[in-house]
């Protein structure tokens, strides 16, 4: 009886893993297999919220297996070592897994490989998490993407015939193999030891619960995600992207369920600006696996020469507690934590405060979001912080310095995103909601801060440190305010 093991990492589903169902259209028995080893990817090991989120997807992964009749063996420790001993518990003679794109799992994955075969293992690998894979697209040059709108015009040619697998039925063991263990989820000491994560219980971790939240946003938001997305008062977006992190559901089941869903329906939403959006995932995992130092350093070398503020850490305090005084800035920070989530349009607005009028580097921003985002995903993190700074790919002609202000006025005209996460301000009469300081003695019975900096005048110095960067004014180039 031949054996595989399917080595689980952040593809914790059934349907549509390719790793699985080739292992059980060829092998008699599946032994699902998930090794703990956060050491293996450095710094950048899963944030404290993107372990809640890890320990309860386990648990439905685990209960998924136990509906065919099979538990998910866990271990603790490197990745080979883990490995081969589920090798010798099991007699398996391959390993099949779903790949990673992240520079540190790369380099692991390949050593794992060279490990096995070594030993005489089959090893087999497959895309589980993409529409395309980094190496599969390229600019007529034969070189890799550095802008996004080309990207996506060769990539979303290839999308709509992906095909998507079913469950695949699975002859899975019954006993336990491991005899140093095996372990249960709980062992792996991945919740967090204070309260701070109580507020997540708005999420539902797993399979099930993607499949449920691409339902609900099919049904209710996807026909008015255009004006609906920027929006950050209302549910506009599918908030799927902690799923897709941790492959609980696939962009390829994303695109055909939101396809079947507008089949159904006789006014049919246009898709295709939510396919964009995922088309940006895509994007910004091509840049991290051609340019894998962007999580740490400047895409575009020129800002090696950006003027930064020296660090402050009572500023990044604040900005961390949502105690800015800026009010839409304070509302996104203290969503992100009480819920492990910031809507879009929001996290350009606290990044810009920070990169720009604070002048602090953009990698203090993505270290913060990457502990305390239950998304945290980090091509997604690396290419959203840098975009914000300037320094990354498809960045505008010009150096955008957000207006928390105007921002606010736009896309929450009354106020409800600010009064809902900034109770200080709940009662605050019309424009001051966005900018209490304009009226001192309200400020002052409010009990909410005064602004952290002065929006014009750090803003002015932003664009000064940009224009000394450029080599002075007459080649800074246009700025603009948003």
């Amino acid at each position: 009886m031949s054996t595989v093991i399917v080595w689980f990492r952040r593809d914790l589903r059934l349907a549509d893993n390719p790793a699985l169902t080739e292992a059980a259209r060829r092998h008699e028995r599946v032994v699902a297999l998930y090794v703990h080893a956060p050491g293996e990817e450095g710094e950048w090991a899963p944030g404290a919220a993107s372990r809640w989120w890890l320990h309860h997807s386990l648990e439905a992964l685990d209960a998924s297996l136990a509906r065919q009749g099979g538990r998910l063996e866990i271990l603790r420790g490197r990745s080979i070592d883990g490995l081969r001993a589920a090798i010798e518990a099991t007699g398996a003679a391959a390993v099949y897994f779903n790949r990673l794109y992240e520079p540190k799992a790369i380099e692991r994955d390949k050593s794992v490989r060279r490990a096995l075969e070594g030993d005489g293992i089959e090893v087999k690998s497959f895309n589980a998490a993409l529409w395309v894979e980094p190496w599969d697209v390229a600019t007529k040059q034969d070189e890799p993407y550095r802008v996004f709108t080309p990207f996506w015009r060769n990539a979303r040619t290839r999308i709509d015939e992906i095909e998507v697998l079913p469950e695949p039925p699975l002859r899975l063991p019954q006993e336990r193999y491991l005899r140093d263990g095996p372990l249960e989820v709980a062992d792996l000491g991945l919740l967090p030891k204070r309260d701070w994560a109580r507020g997540f219980a708005g999420w539902t971790p797993g399979e099930k619960g993607a499949h449920e939240l691409l339902a609900l946003f099919a049904d209710d938001a996807v026909g008015h995600y255009v004006e609906g997305r920027d929006l950050p008062a209302r549910h506009g977006t599918s908030r799927l992207s902690p799923h897709l992190h941790w492959g609980e559901i696939s962009p390829a089941q994303v695109a055909a369920g939101l396809r079947s869903h507008a089949a159904r329906r006789p006014k049919a939403a246009d898709i295709e600006p939510y396919l964009r959006q995922l088309g940006w995932r895509e994007f910004a995992h091509h840049l991290l696996y051609h340019f894998p130092r962007t999580p740490k350093e400047n895409f575009n070398p020129k800002f090696d020469a950006f003027h930064w503020a020296k660090p402050d850490a009572h500023a990044l305090r604040r900005w961390k507690k949502g105690h800015t005084g800026i009010p839409i800035v304070d509302a996104g920070m203290r969503e992100l934590w009480a819920t492990g989530w910031m809507h879009n349009r929001v996290r350009m607005l606290v990044a810009s405060l920070l990169t720009k009028n604070l002048r602090q580097h953009w990698v203090l921003g993505e270290k913060w979001f990457w502990d305390t985002l239950v998304d945290a995903d980090l091509a997604n993190n690396a290419m959203g912080w840098q975009w914000v700074a300037g320094s990354g790919a498809d960045a505008a002609p010009y150096f955008r310095i957000f207006n928390p202000v105007a921002q606010s006025e736009k896309f929450d005209p009354e106020g409800a995103y600010i009064r809902r996460w900034v109770p200080e301000l709940a009662k605050a009469p019309g424009r001051l909601v966005h900018a209490p300081w304009e009226d001192e003695t309200f400020l002052e019975s409010s009990g909410y801060p005064p602004p952290i900096v002065d929006l014009k005048a750090s803003r002015d110095s932003a664009l000064m440190a940009y224009q000394s960067m450029r080599g002075g004014r007459a080649e800074a180039g246009p700025a603009r305010a948003e």
